[in-house]
């Protein structure tokens, strides 16, 4: 990928830009291969590899530099705002949206937040894009008192950008490196962004997770689909489910699905999707602790256990509770293999019968790996 702003040396997110694509997928399968080897695992399976340029479905973009001249981006090792508007990680039509939107925001006159004063009030865009080039616009502030200027020149906004469906403030007023604050304010649309994957819709909240690759989550979802086909089970439980995408992957007319996740946004995506299916009873969706709930409900075993946890894995404590459950299978999603491993190794009686990496994340050290388990 060419990138002019590593070559100029003003961004060094993608740490491996430097390597060849096939040098950094065999990086990485060296990786996942060294922490899984005490577990004895199969071979890996083909790595599922990305676009090397334009993957990037999701923006996270720092407001920087000033009220006339606002730049998304990063502050970089020397200290200077830098636009990433143009950021190759985007596709074209996102890069031209998003450097459009940093000049409407520069006619709206609102100041960025500067951490050091504490003054200001931008402090983050957000811009999700869907598979259709359909966008859903967020705002991070520090207050409410930008939200009637905002709000006043939408409808010019949305007469040139007729493809972005929602957008919102959120308020987020605590100086801290925390992203998102409590209150949404939705200005202009339903709030919803559909996602399409595997011919199945799948829904986006302002304040729910998605995945940044969608190219890669299909196949991620489908790969999990492929694994959990054949398997003898009726019943079986999807936590840390989000937006209910391995879920509802791995349904059959036979079996029966109770879907576990905290943020009740993304519990109501998911109910979406599956009242769009008309799945009916079939499914359950809860938005609760995944670890309570496994506590709680530890003599209704299913026959498998999804979990897509986050960076952090699943932990002691819910390891435990799986080994007091003792499904036939589990089938893990990770985002991070060293939590993975350490998870490996506080369940009891599991072999791996299948894993694959899946390559989310180019030019960096990350990646995503599908695991599935069976009693041993």
């Amino acid at each position: 990928m060419h990138c002019s702003f590593y070559e100029n040396n003003q961004c060094r997110s993608c740490a491996w830009l430097d390597q060849s694509y096939p040098e950094q997928l065999s990086r990485k399968e060296a990786h996942l291969n060294a922490l899984l080897a005490e577990f004895s695992p199969p071979p890996l399976l083909t790595t599922a590899h990305s676009e090397t340029t334009g993957f990037r479905d999701k923006a996270k973009m720092v407001a920087l530099g000033s009220a006339e001249s606002p730049k998304l981006g990063i502050i970089n090792h020397r200290g200077q705002a830098i636009s990433l508007c143009n950021c190759p990680l985007y596709s074209k039509d996102m890069q031209k949206l998003l450097g459009e939107l940093e000049s409407w925001l520069g006619q709206l006159r609102i100041a960025p937040y500067q951490l050091k004063n504490r003054q200001g009030e931008l402090k983050f865009v957000l811009l999700n894009r869907n598979s259709e080039n359909q966008y859903m616009l967020r705002l991070v502030l520090r207050s409410t008192a930008a939200i009637a200027t905002i709000q006043a020149a939408l409808p010019q906004l949305l007469s040139q950008h007729p493809n972005i469906l929602s957008v919102s403030v959120n308020i987020q007023s605590v100086p801290m490196a925390i992203i998102e604050g409590p209150d949404e304010y939705i200005l202009s649309g339903d709030s919803w962004l559909c996602h399409r994957l595997n011919s199945i819709n799948l829904y986006q909240r302002p304040k729910g997770f998605f995945q940044t690759n969608l190219d890669m989550a299909a196949k991620l979802y489908a790969t999990a689909n492929q694994w959990t086909a054949a398997l003898e089970i009726d019943t079986y439980w999807d936590l840390f489910c989000g937006s209910g995408g391995f879920g509802l992957h791995c349904l059959t007319p036979t079996r029966q699905l109770v879907g576990i996740e905290i943020e009740a946004e993304a519990i109501a995506c998911a109910q979406r999707s599956a009242d769009e299916l008309g799945l009916g009873e079939q499914v359950h969706f809860q938005a609760l602790d995944s670890t309570a709930f496994a506590t709680a409900n530890e003599l209704l075993a299913p026959q498998l256990i999804i979990s897509n946890p986050p960076r952090r894995g699943l932990g002691e404590a819910l390891c435990g509770q799986i080994n007091q459950i003792a499904p036939n299978y589990l089938l893990y999603s990770s985002c991070n293999a060293n939590s993975l491993a350490a998870d490996l190794r506080a369940l009891d009686g599991y072999l791996i019968d299948q894993v694959q990496l899946f390559d989310m994340f180019p030019h960096t050290a990350h990646y995503e790996v599908l695991v599935l388990l069976s009693q041993g």
